[in-house]
């Protein structure tokens, strides 16, 4: 057993190593599985004009205040996205009609998936 002195951002920590014998093979730390590949987003019927509203960031959906032909006004929140443990609201930039909602509360969306279409 090595007794060391670690400094770490300025705080010195005393340590003990210990020292493996050369018979057995290094231990190394077991490899992860590898991830699942995340399912292709669904495509929004968009709507002919339709302007996608799309997710700034990945996340999970925690709520869809709108349906699908209700009025919009500029600022109106369309989805609220929760990303990073920070609920983001998504808000229309412009005054329209929700021509579709592409999600559902309690869904996991990617960086630029589209979200909600306005007319």
């Amino acid at each position: 057993m090595k007794n060391l002195k670690i400094t770490v951002n300025g705080v010195v920590y005393d340590v003990q190593v210990e020292e493996a014998d050369g018979s057995a093979a290094p231990s190394a730390p077991a490899a992860a599985p590898a991830p699942k590949a995340a399912p292709a987003p669904k495509a929004a019927p968009a709507a002919a004009g339709g302007e996608p509203v799309k997710a700034p960031m990945p996340g999970t959906i925690l709520d869809v205040p709108v349906k699908a032909g209700q009025s919009v006004k500029s600022g109106d929140v369309l989805v609220i996205l929760e990303a990073m443990k920070m609920e983001n609201e998504i808000k229309a930039g412009r005054d329209g009609v929700v021509a579709s909602v592409a999600v559902s509360k309690g869904e996991s969306v990617d960086t630029g998936a589209v979200l909600v279409t306005l007319n």
